[in-house]
């Protein structure tokens, strides 16, 4: 990209809508910023597995992601390797304690070493999507957890992106 300033435009989590807007002549130099989280496939019915994210993200993320970069600059604004599946319980689309949910019988389902190769998987799969746009954003950190002493929260530390990388979740590089 050039030094040319973008405005930046949400898509309110609807990207695929906005291609006739976003083309008219009258529009230069603006940017659609998408969020997509795995939570989000599997409220639309994603299965918990990780060949069932890497399938929906491979059929529905990086599909869209490309088909969007064809007429706007499209970046993943927010996106996190979290997911039912590696946080053992099904979190019905990221609902948590804070919505009411109880997960206080939940327990880690996996070693360190499998949950390591379960995000690696995901994260590879993401990873590729996004190359395919103008960039992407991961989150960065969360505070609101004790993943260690309370299992409401298990799984919920692969938002923090720190951890992430220190525990070998995430390349340090950044690249698949």
């Amino acid at each position: 990209m050039s030094e040319d300033k973008f405005v930046v435009f949400h898509d309110g989590f609807q990207m695929k809508i906005w291609k006739d807007f976003l083309t008219q002549s009258k529009f230069k130099n603006v940017m659609l910023d998408t969020h997509l989280y795995l939570m989000l496939a599997e409220l639309d019915g994603c299965e918990q597995s990780v060949e069932g994210y890497q399938n929906y993200i491979r059929e529905h993320f990086a599909r869209d992601f490309a088909q969007v970069q064809e007429y706007v600059p499209v970046i993943c604004g927010e996106w996190c390797m979290f997911n039912s599946y590696a946080a053992g319980v099904d979190t019905h689309g990221g609902q948590s304690m804070l919505n009411g949910l109880d997960f206080s019988e939940n327990t880690e389902k996996f070693t360190p070493d499998e949950k390591k190769e379960i995000y690696q998987n995901i994260v590879s799969e993401q990873l590729q999507a996004w190359k395919a746009g103008s960039g992407y954003f991961y989150w960065n950190y969360k505070l609101l957890l004790d993943t260690v002493n309370d299992p409401n929260w298990i799984g919920w530390d692969s938002w923090d992106l720190g951890k992430s990388a220190d525990l070998g979740w995430f390349p340090a590089d950044g690249n698949c």
